[in-house]
């Protein structure tokens, strides 16, 4: 698909022709990466933060959040429901907390793979390369981190402050690869001051850093923040994600591609069935405790009253009414895979 393609399918506003779209990429993703649909666990074990992003609700400037980090114990509860349930993967996700030690981390990672042997992905911001070395050899697997957008002046609006640099966040994500790291990233739609364009940039970009894991997600505002109190420029996010997804799948047929929790947010069942039907082949449950979940507050999220169990047989129930497979396993990127094997 050539640039001046995928630009014509941002534009596009014929519906026949957007549905089409992503018939092709539903079929694609049928072709390459199969009916299997991929769980990974989310657990949040820390709300702090030493940044000042504009958009995010954790940022280190807004007053009144409620700071927890979960104990060691904790985060091996919530590991213990992935193995309970087959969902051969969590993920650790937490503001950029400098709050826990290197060795903090290797503990929790190896207490994970010795009691559970479950895939290991880490989603913990901006870390040297000490940090993804010693974390790598204590057995995590996969490294993920959003470069949000790669227009350079809007990233720096996400990101105020001397010290940001969206060359650094790719050299983050170039150190993970290097070290054996299966690397995801994403970006978010619909930023104050987005364009198309940019759009079209992020997407060569994902093909440039041959991630292995892409996340699309709509920008949710926060009203606690600089950027959530700004109108969305662009219309129809929704509708841009989902064309996103479906050039993704498209452009990169190997890879693995969440229905975001972003996208379930704002509308849950729907938001992941348009997903899938989009060339989406992993779903992401949060397994956060509840006490803790209402206070990783990103964007303003809709508390489930399901428990965590209950979620996750939601969630599988529902990917069997898609005519779908609840895969089982580590369900490692096939383009990791080929990438590896190219070696």
């Amino acid at each position: 698909m050539t640039s001046d393609e995928i630009f014509e399918h941002l534009r596009e506003r014929d519906v026949n022709k957007i549905i089409e779209l992503y018939r092709k990429a539903d079929k694609i993703r049928e072709k390459y990466v199969g009916n299997k649909v991929f769980l990974r666990g989310i657990i949040e074990f820390s709300n702090y933060c030493n940044n000042t992003c504009s958009y995010c609700g954790l940022n280190s400037n807004r007053p009144g959040l409620k700071r927890y980090r979960m104990s060691i114990d904790e985060i091996i509860s919530a590991a213990r429901i992935c193995a309970e349930h087959n969902i051969g993967t969590v993920v650790l996700q937490s503001g950029q907390d400098h709050g826990f030690s290197v060795d903090w981390m290797v503990e929790v990672i190896r207490k994970i793979k010795k009691e559970f042997g479950l895939v290991v992905t880490l989603s913990l911001g901006q870390r040297d390369y000490h940090e993804l070395k010693e974390w790598k050899a204590a057995g995590a697997d996969r490294y993920f981190l959003r470069f949000e957008t790669s227009d350079d002046e809007l990233y720096k609006k996400l990101h105020p402050g001397k010290n940001a640099s969206f060359t650094d966040r790719i050299k983050v994500l170039e150190m993970a690869k290097s070290l054996g790291y299966e690397i995801g990233s994403g970006i978010m739609i619909g930023i104050p001051g987005q364009k198309l364009e940019s759009l079209l940039d992020d997407i060569a970009l994902f093909n440039e850093l041959d991630v292995d894991m892409i996340g699309v997600g709509p920008y949710i505002p926060h009203p606690e923040t600089e950027l959530g109190k700004q109108k969305i420029q662009l219309q129809n996010v929704d509708e841009l994600v989902y064309k996103v997804i479906a050039i993704t799948r498209i452009t990169k047929p190997y890879t693995n591609i969440p229905a975001t929790t972003a996208l379930a947010t704002v509308n849950f069942l729907d938001g992941y069935k348009k997903g899938l039907m989009c060339g989406a082949n992993v779903i992401m449950p949060n397994i956060t405790p509840i006490h803790y979940k209402s206070l990783y507050e990103i964007y303003p999220t809709r508390l489930s009253k399901l428990s965590e169990e209950e979620l996750i047989q939601k969630i599988k129930s529902f990917i069997i009414e898609c005519d779908r497979e609840v895969g089982k396993g580590r369900g490692d990127s096939l383009n990791f895979l080929r990438r590896r094997e190219a070696f």
